[in-house]
């Protein structure tokens, strides 16, 4: 009888040569377990997905109180759903009216392509923006935002028009001119290896974007509900974008994802001509009922106001002679070792000690900790030990 393991490999289509292969028995809050009963810390939230942990309980009670009631009914945009219409409702009532009405779909790249059509369709131009050492989703769309060729040279041609600026280059600001509909761009770059916007000069991206009539869209898919200490990472820089991209920890597990804007700006896919955008399984009830729960939890508990201390205790527990530097942007953190050698075995020992962190796409120097916000200190003390072991043996 062939393994699991085995029927995977041979009957799954793989995304690269080197898959973790955890056979997942089950999941409850910090924490993953295997068929063999072992137990890993989750230190990685699913690249940001989890971010109130495996299966919290209002995320579960959401789903049970909406598959009580229906599932798929026809495709989104032509029936009155109440999980679609509380969401928006929490939403604007959370960021304004500005990010009033919601466009539903079934994944952040797809987000990504619904903003890129956008700054088509509301601005007529379809040149397009984004930002070097970004990842904005592996669409063709998504994929042409993308400056490295290593990972999109098998599949060019791409999108034209497309054209990259420096994150926090300020020459690269000409290029922000009346030719471009739209600039899609993270606020932190996550797979970079976390690195920080300058204020100044978001500021500058968007005084230009607005002189211009370039549409601004923010993809904070990483960023986005809670993980930085606020709802939003722009949030925190008060430098507002016109459409708002976001999805992963939306759905608190469920597959979901959204775009966010002024009614005047997602009113543009229903004319000239309608059907602009369509997607069968976008806005499903049963992913939005979770992101509801979600979003209120997010909002009402308080959970966001601990992020700093967490930080803060996980940079205190993480000192060791390995480490160079911790960038963080709240609970999304880039830990750079002095040996970036020794990266991978650092990657491969935590994960045989229980602990899961993970690689960055465009950073061979960092590894990526991203625990869910329910990280109590125990779990923050716990796990650090476990990291500053694997340091002492991989590279000391």
């Amino acid at each position: 009888m062939p393994s699991q393991r085995s029927l995977f490999l041979h009957h799954v289509a793989q995304t690269s040569p080197w898959p973790m292969v955890i056979e997942v028995e089950r999941a409850e809050g910090m924490y993953l377990f295997d068929t063999s009963g072992k137990r890993y810390l989750d230190f990685d939230s699913g690249f940001s997905v989890s971010s109130l942990g495996h299966r919290h309980p209002v995320v579960i009670k959401a789903l049970e109180d909406q598959m009580a009631k229906y599932l798929h009914t026809t495709v989104y945009g032509e029936h009155i759903q109440a999980p679609q219409i509380r969401f928006a409702l929490k939403l604007e009532e959370s960021l304004g009216s500005n990010y009033g009405t919601v466009y539903y779909t079934n994944s952040g790249s797809e987000a990504v392509e619904v903003a890129l059509k956008a700054g088509r369709k509301i601005t007529g131009r379809y040149r397009a923006l984004s930002c070097k050492n970004a990842y904005h989703g592996s669409t063709l769309g998504a994929e042409s935002l993308r400056s490295d060729i290593t990972y999109t040279s098998a599949l060019m041609p791409g999108v034209p028009g497309i054209d990259h600026i420096g994150f926090n280059c300020w020459e690269d600001l000409d290029k922000i001119d009346s030719g471009i509909g739209i600039l899609i761009m993270e606020v932190v770059q996550a797979e970079a290896g976390v690195i920080l916007p300058d204020a100044a000069w978001l500021a500058a991206v968007r005084d230009r974007c607005t002189h211009h009539g370039c549409l601004l869209a923010f993809d904070e898919i990483q960023t986005g509900f809670g993980r930085t200490g606020k709802l939003f990472a722009h949030q925190q820089y008060h430098v507002f974008p016109d459409l708002l991209i976001m999805a992963k920890a939306m759905g608190g597990g469920m597959p979901v994802g959204a775009v966010a804007g002024s009614k005047q700006f997602m009113h543009c896919f229903s004319d000239r001509p309608a059907l602009g955008h369509i997607t069968t399984f976008g806005g499903h009830p049963m992913s939005l009922a979770a992101s509801v729960a979600v979003l209120e939890f997010m909002t009402q508990s308080g959970i966001m106001d601990a992020v700093g201390d967490k930080v803060d205790l996980f940079k205190k527990e993480l000192s060791h002679p390995g480490i160079k530097e911790i960038r963080s942007a709240g609970l999304l953190m880039a830990v750079t070792l002095h040996n970036a050698a020794a990266l991978g075995s650092v990657v491969s020992g935590l994960l045989e000690a229980g602990v899961m962190v993970d690689y960055f796409l465009f950073n061979t120097e960092s590894f990526r900790i991203a625990p869910p916000l329910i990280a109590e200190p125990d779990h923050i003390r716990g796990g650090c030990a476990l990291i500053r072991q694997v340091l002492d043996k991989v590279i000391m």
